[in-house]
């Protein structure tokens, strides 16, 4: 298996994470219509003693916007072309369906995401012998039992076509 590099060329990195692994189709391009949360300036710089990270300031994708969500899902797209669906992902029927433009569905970037932190979670460096066992039981299959449900956020996406679901009504309370 060799690697090939995405569109854009900054693969490497992920390259070097996953030896051979072979991409799945082509890269998209940042969604500029997803709705996400604002993120909030931290008050104060993170600190080395904390690997860098301010635990004020959010680390999941929905509430990421900007240059900061377009990277977030660079990467996790990177996983899901290279990694995730490579060794998982299976043939695509009505029954498990699956979407060419996955990154345009919110709920399945979510869930991907939540997916993508658990892997690096439980199988990189410091995840114990039983991470990767862990990882397939409680967060591999659940996850992609509910994306690739026919009534999950894949509904009526078929290989070569996406279909956008539309958003449930809500009642304004009091009207």
């Amino acid at each position: 298996m060799s690697t090939h590099a995405p569109p854009d060329g900054d693969a490497e990195p992920y390259a070097e994470a996953v030896p051979g692994a072979e991409p799945s189709g082509p890269l998209p391009p940042p969604p500029a219509h997803q709705a996400k949360a604002p993120a909030h300036p931290p008050e104060e710089e993170p600190s080395e003693a904390d690997g860098g990270h301010d635990p004020d300031e959010p680390l999941f994708i929905l509430y990421l916007d900007g240059e900061r969500h377009a990277q977030a899902l660079r990467a996790l797209t990177l996983w899901v072309h290279y990694l995730l669906l490579p060794v998982y992902g299976r043939e695509t029927v009505s029954a498990r369906p699956w979407c060419p433009r996955w990154w345009e569905h919110p709920e399945a970037v979510a869930q991907l995401y939540g997916l993508w932190m658990a892997w690096q979670h439980h199988t990189g460096p410091g995840a114990d012998l039983l991470g990767p066992a862990v990882w397939h039981r409680d967060f591999a299959g659940p996850v992609l039992l509910s994306l690739r449900d026919p009534a999950g956020p894949f509904a009526g996406c078929k290989p070569g076509s996406h279909r956008a679901k539309a958003v449930p009504e809500v009642d304004t309370p009091g009207a």
